[in-house]
């Protein structure tokens, strides 16, 4: 028996029938389920609810409806306590969810029955400035960016210790194999197999050509300075959490200690994602 865990974008289209269907199956199989985040707003009495401090905790599996963006979320609550996330795709781009919500039934009993696999994923941890000792993960990127002001921010890197870089531009992203084809692949970054052990760190905008991105092994750590400003500088982690950073912080940023993992089938490869979502490798002709 599987305690299903359930994190629901409530306001997607088909959220609340989709929910429905889930239940119906669960109960029917003999399969709790615990409910997270506002999926008390899906009119059903029928979910146990939970703190999210306790959530990961208490589930095996755990479901999450909506588009990448609740991916990111349900990975960064689960992923210390190794749950593994079932993404249903009721957003637009969906490239990090498996199935479709007609589908979601299919998933589950494929799963039922031992048809699938893990797919471990890579996260980044980025550590506060100040040596405060506060650290947060994402499965996405971090990334360090001049908001809404016009006006060139200059970032000193260091790999490991040793200077490697000024960055004068509009910021700076360091993408994980799974980001690497989100934000960091918009400004030139390169695509990364997902279950890579790596991170790509890309400049946005660089005042300079002689600036381009450069791939990392897993176990190196970038400590990123922000040397001048002309505004708050903005650091950003999976495009969720935010703060802001003063002249004169400093962060670092490297491979978490723990890592997401996702549940996937056969049928699903990376490439077929990269074809259908990106139209990757297909002519104009043939799309």
């Amino acid at each position: 028996m599987k305690r299903l865990g359930i994190i629901v974008n409530v306001q997607r289209p088909d959220a609340e029938e989709t929910v429905s269907t889930i239940l119906q199956w669960a109960k029917a199989h003999g399969w709790p389920i615990v409910a997270c985040h506002r999926i008390d707003m899906v009119r059903t009495p029928d979910f146990a609810s939970v703190p999210k401090e306790l959530f990961a905790g208490s589930i095996d599996l755990l479901l999450a409806l909506g588009g990448d963006g609740t991916i990111l979320t349900s990975a960064r609550t689960v992923a210390e306590f190794a749950v593994p996330v079932l993404g249903i795709h009721l957003g637009s781009l969906g490239f990090l969810t498996v199935v479709y919500p007609v589908e979601a039934v299919a998933a589950l009993e494929r799963i039922r029955t031992g048809d699938f696999f893990i797919e471990k994923r890579m996260m980044l941890e980025v550590s506060a400035p100040g040596g405060s000792g506060e650290r947060w993960s994402g499965l996405n990127d971090v990334v360090l960016d001049k908001g809404g002001i016009a006006r060139i921010v200059t970032l000193r890197v260091h790999l490991n210790g040793e200077f490697l870089s000024e960055i004068a531009g509009d910021g700076l992203i360091v993408a994980t194999p799974t980001g690497s084809t989100a934000y960091a692949l918009s400004v030139g970054g390169p695509i990364m197999m997902p279950t890579m052990h790596g991170f790509v760190m890309a400049p946005i905008s660089p005042h300079t050509l002689a600036q381009r991105p450069m791939v990392f092994a897993a176990s190196d750590r970038l400590q990123v300075t922000v040397q001048s400003m002309a505004g708050p500088v903005m650091l950003t982690v999976d495009g969720q959490w935010a703060r802001h950073l003063d002249e004169g912080a400093t962060i670092e940023i490297g491979k978490a200690p723990h890592e997401a993992l996702l549940v996937n089938f056969t049928d699903r490869s990376f490439l077929r994602v990269l074809r259908e979502k990106l139209h990757w490798g297909i002519g104009p002709g043939a799309r």
